[in-house]
């Protein structure tokens, strides 16, 4: 089922969904069924699978010498989708990336999930390779998520990249995309950054799925200026809960956003990882009562493969 069906059908409930990675390369997908069962009970409506794109590491040659050799960390996002669909039919939602894909990649992966009966993706520009500054697409890939919708719209209509393939089976997919309540850290401001999501909603994208954030007043804030710049689609708020002491230094650098001083101040009396998790928990609790009584259509949850958090949060708010 398409999630602006799940929506759709909502009544007025707000629905539940969370984000896992695939697993390490070498390691099998019970990891991943540990992940999800204990969330079952709670009746997600969808899971979204990231993908990861290459990264590099050196390899010592006799020599002395290195070599520069890509490698992917964690494959398997299609099969991991097609599992989980299959042993819980709960639909599945892969994340489809622009980085270390090219155009014919990604055309291939798009044709395998329709093969498999996914209904969903996420189509996202992906982030830059570890240690580089800026975000390179691939040489014949699609430069942002601007242009991967386009050619999901693309294979939607019909329309492959073989110019000569005149009459190919249409997808009918539906396009998620990101979005940032304090704006993507590449855009200049957050106009430029609604202008930009703008396009991508009138390319095609149909739901949207926001950044983690810790402040609600920054969704709220996000989703009148959505609804005055006529963004109408759905927007679905995305939960963190703060796990460890070290996420309060580490999240805002990487994520490009602000903690608010009431968490910052209780997470700095934390003496213990798991005094944080504690305050991370009854902040993300507040955080998803307060985004219910707002009407947020889902909370989705960024689990990061481990659930007891999210299943905490779930007891006092399903």
């Amino acid at each position: 089922m398409k999630i602006t069906d799940h929506i759709n059908n909502r009544g007025d409930k707000t629905l539940f969904s969370f984000e896992i990675l695939p697993p390490l390369k070498g390691l099998g997908v019970q990891s991943i069924y540990d992940a999800i069962d204990p969330l079952l009970e709670f009746n997600p409506s969808f899971i979204d699978v990231t993908y990861h794109r290459e990264d590099y590491v050196l390899k010592k040659r006799s020599d002395g010498s290195f070599d520069r050799v890509s490698t992917r960390k964690r494959p398997g996002t299609v099969a991991i989708c097609a599992a989980i669909q299959n042993k819980y039919h709960i639909d599945a939602v892969p994340h489809i990336i622009c980085g270390g894909f090219t155009k014919d990649d990604t055309e291939t992966a798009l044709i395998e999930l329709n093969f498999l009966g996914i209904d969903n993706i996420l189509a996202l520009r992906g982030d830059p390779r570890k240690g580089d500054i800026h975000f390179e697409p691939e040489k014949g890939g699609n430069k942002n998520a601007l242009d991967l919708i386009h050619q999901v719209k693309n294979m939607n209509s019909g329309i492959y990249l073989d110019e000569e393939l005149t009459q190919g089976q249409q997808s009918n997919f539906c396009i998620g995309a990101a979005s940032y309540p304090e704006k993507h850290m590449d855009a200049p401001n957050m106009q430029s950054d609604m202008k930009f999501l703008k396009r991508k909603v009138e390319a095609g994208a149909e739901f949207l799925v926001t950044q983690m954030f810790f402040d609600n007043k920054h969704y709220f804030n996000f989703v009148e200026e959505c609804r005055k710049n006529d963004i109408n689609v759905p927007i679905i708020p995305g939960i963190k809960p703060i796990s460890t002491m070290k996420q309060m230094m580490v999240l805002p650098k990487i994520f490009h956003i602000d903690l608010p001083n009431d968490l910052v101040n209780a997470l700095e009396k934390c003496n213990t990882n798991q005094d944080a998790a504690k305050v991370g928990t009854e902040w993300a609790t507040q955080q998803c009562k307060e985004l219910i009584e707002f009407g947020a259509p889902v909370l989705h949850f960024y689990t990061m493969g481990k659930s007891s958090q999210t299943k905490a949060i779930c007891e006092q708010i399903f």
